[in-house]
């Protein structure tokens, strides 16, 4: 039996934030496979100056010694190498959306979702729209631009529209905070959003794996928030910088996030919500969602976050793997349903 063929698509080609997060989430995904007897690895890594590069490794020093290549030249060689499917792990804009629709135009296969989705959950407010038209719950909110004055009284949540990772989120509980806030989240993006602070409560995350084209939804993972000491979670609760620069997850040290227990009353709630969320926006291969419970058990859907880099660290793995879904068989029903296939790749 021959080997599949995989890409990892990684990098970014918008700035060194992103190629790093990027990088980290791809390293971690490649390692924890690299043993697995039916693929064969092979890498596209888009550095910040838009090149494209096909290193041995993801290691820094194999990725600058390898040739930058210019667009034709690189789709020539992905052409050429009879690729079965793209893992995809880039995580700026372009990267979700315009180097995704470059293998869609090449008709390579790829394990997600598609660039029009990834376009339209990029930013929060349409995503919230879409939402709130299937009937789910949403915070009432209002997007702002340069020179808007926002109208709903505090307590609210600033955050800019389209950026990730709780980068430029402030909680305003005074009309005296909103200038600060306002000022932090525009220098993230054009756009701003203005939304009402739903009180804890609880918040937890929740994937949805699809399996031969059934929804199946995966354990709940909870946050540490508590309505005096952390209301919300920001930048600091999701990735951290090492010693060596690098960046690392902050969330995964059993303290800051947990497994929630399946028995738990919430978890039905949400994963039937999930699945709803899931349908509204025509999600493939599988999904992700952050949402707050309020006092009264009721889940508020917040975000949409449409990846999963297929590394142990990452949320659906952990997700996936509390439910007995080991990375191997996830990557592998994620496979599979990008491919179009009903039975799982032996192993």
């Amino acid at each position: 039996m021959s080997k599949l063929r995989i890409l990892y698509f990684a990098g970014s080609a918008e700035n060194d934030f992103y190629s790093n997060l990027s990088r980290l989430y791809a390293e971690n995904s490649l390692n924890a496979i690299a043993n697995n007897p039916n693929y064969e690895i092979l890498i596209a890594y888009i550095t910040p100056d838009g090149k494209w590069r096909f290193p041995s490794s993801l290691s820094i020093e194999d990725i600058t010694n390898s040739q930058p290549l210019p667009f034709s030249d690189a789709t020539a060689w992905m052409r050429s190498k009879n690729i079965d499917v793209v893992l995809p792990q880039m995580f700026c804009i372009r990267g979700m959306t315009h180097y995704r629709a470059i293998l869609d135009i090449l008709g390579i296969p790829y394990i997600g979702n598609t660039p029009e989705l990834m376009a339209i959950t990029a930013h929060k407010a349409k995503t919230k729209a879409i939402i709130a038209a299937a009937g789910i719950k949403v915070p009432h909110g209002e997007v702002l631009r340069h020179g808007d004055v926002p109208t709903i009284q505090p307590p609210v949540v600033v955050k800019p529209a389209n950026v990730d990772n709780s980068m430029g989120i402030a909680l305003v509980k005074d009309i005296a905070e909103y200038e600060t806030a306002l000022k932090t989240a525009f220098e993230y993006a054009e756009e701003v959003i203005v939304e009402e602070y739903i009180e804890l409560g609880r918040e937890v995350r929740c994937g949805v794996l699809v399996k031969d084209g059934e929804l199946i939804g995966l354990p709940l993972e909870e946050y540490l928030v508590d309505s005096e000491n952390k209301p919300i979670r920001i930048y600091a609760d999701k990735l951290k910088q090492n010693d060596d620069g690098n960046l690392d997850c902050a969330a995964k040290d059993g303290i800051k996030a947990w497994m929630v227990d399946s028995q738990d009353p919430i978890t039905d709630k949400v994963q039937a919500v999930a699945k709803k969320c899931h349908t509204a926006l025509g999600c493939r291969h599988y999904s992700l969602f952050d949402f707050r419970i309020d006092p009264n058990g009721e889940p508020y859907f917040l975000e949409a976050g449409l990846y999963c880099s297929f590394a142990p660290k990452s949320v659906i793995s952990t997700m996936a793997k509390a439910g007995g879904i080991d990375l191997d068989e996830l990557l592998e029903i994620a496979i599979n349903e990008t491919l179009g296939k009903k039975t799982l790749i032996s192993v």
